[in-house]
């Protein structure tokens, strides 16, 4: 193919050819960057998978063949390492540990241990999580890993979102988004935190239909498996007052309400009350920083830089913190969203602001925010939801773009 032919070419939502070649080759980069450099066997094996699936993926961009190229991509960054992962009943210690409080739920009718000797026998997610570790003690091998069933809620919640027409784009929308580094790599290797971009897409979705109750039921089960989906409760009820008048706004909110407590009273508030203080150290002062145990979750970012100097530093990033959930609370009130996809780029941004400012956090943190600006892109304006432009012109990922059937633009042409 030749430069003047790939500079033409169009090959997803009317990119030019060249920008998607050169977005696969940064994505290989990444990968193979870390194979090269990490030191964890699932990170290196998806870094080795992944970085030829995105090379193979550039070149049929290159050729303007985008399905494939976006085929390739899920191919090498989710299949494959996927399936060899799961075969190997290798990941990361996340995954072991949902199987682990599933297994000690059943045994002992509680997920937590009372005196964890190890980082290892700490669970710090709320006690909806051992659901997900549930399916290991029925199938056996990798038909129970939890990364699988994190995997299908994921996959669930969002095909539970998808606008009322436009499916088939919609789904390779979907497809694109799996592709990308963030979650290919998270969805192999751990898994966690995918349920818990799952619900809060869906929970903001149902509110951005009206549907208060349904919203709260589903961000009160991700409330019960981790308390980071409690913003997302703010979000759906600022876009359920923004959207109705005072009156039905009012007990829309209490429906939301009413919604959540349920899967919380079921989930959470037994444990709560037989084991408060296992409870509290293992979920609240374990993953800040303040628990019994150092916590693993050390990535560089601004709020962990500040606690490592200090209590004063510790104080100074707590303090951010809040500073940064007020101003997203005065966001909220003042410009409540409109939309659901508003909506979820309001609490991408708020959840960013807190992992980035958090004493303690990951980078790996990051996905759910990932997850709901791209969801947000894909159901963005009227384009989404009928999968076509102001003009009718197919704007989703794998379309056409805005090219016609001879390969020029609807009232243009091209040089």
């Amino acid at each position: 193919m030749t430069l003047r032919q790939l500079r033409g070419s169009r090959t997803c939502a009317g990119v030019p050819g060249r920008v998607w070649c050169a977005v696969l080759l940064l994505c290989g980069g990444y990968a193979l960057g870390l194979c090269a450099v990490s030191t964890q066997g699932p990170h290196r094996v998806w870094g080795g998978c992944a970085g030829g699936g995105y090379a193979l993926a550039a070149w049929c961009a290159a050729r303007g063949r985008g399905r494939w190229a976006v085929r390739c991509a899920v191919g090498g960054a989710l299949v494959v390492p996927g399936v060899y992962l799961l075969a190997r009943g290798a990941g990361q210690s996340e995954v072991f540990v949902l199987e682990r409080a599933a297994h000690h739920l059943v045994s002992t009718g509680t997920p937590y241990e009372s005196e964890p000797v190890s980082v290892r026998g700490y669970t710090p997610y709320l006690p909806g999580a051992a659901l997900l570790g549930l399916p290991s003690l029925v199938f056996p091998g990798p038909w129970g890993d939890a990364r699988l069933w994190c995997a299908v809620v994921f996959l669930g919640c969002l095909w539970g979102a998808r606008p009322v027409s436009g499916a088939p784009r919609y789904g390779r929308g979907l497809a694109v988004l799996c592709a990308a580094p963030p979650f290919a790599l998270a969805c192999v290797v751990s898994g966690v935190d995918l349920p818990v971009a799952g619900v809060c897409v869906l929970g903001l979705a149902l509110a951005g239909r009206g549907r208060a109750g349904r919203a709260g039921v589903v961000l009160g089960l991700g409330c019960a498996v981790k308390w980071t989906v409690c913003p997302a409760l703010a979000v759906a009820g600022a876009l359920l007052v923004g959207r109705a008048r005072p009156r039905s706004g009012a007990r829309a909110l209490a429906a939301l309400a009413l919604g959540a407590c349920g899967p919380l009273a079921v989930l959470v508030l037994p444990w709560a009350l037989a084991s408060t203080g296992v409870l509290v150290e293992q979920v609240f002062a374990f993953p800040s920083g303040h628990g019994r145990l150092a916590t693993p979750a050390a990535s560089p970012l601004p709020g962990q830089l500040l606690a490592g100097l200090g209590p004063g530093g510790w104080w100074c990033a707590l303090v951010l913190l809040l500073l940064a959930a007020s101003g997203m609370g005065w966001w909220l009130l003042r410009r409540p969203p409109g939309t659901a996809g508003a909506a979820a780029v309001r609490l991408a941004v708020g959840l960013s602001s807190a992992f980035a400012l958090a004493p303690a956090s990951r980078f790996g943190y990051f996905l759910v925010p990932f997850v709901l600006a791209g969801w947000a892109r894909l159901v963005a304006g009227g384009a989404a939801q009928s999968g076509t432009g102001r003009d009718g012109a197919d704007v989703s990922p794998g379309g056409k773009g805005l090219a016609g059937p001879t390969g020029h633009r609807k009232g243009t042409t091209t040089a």
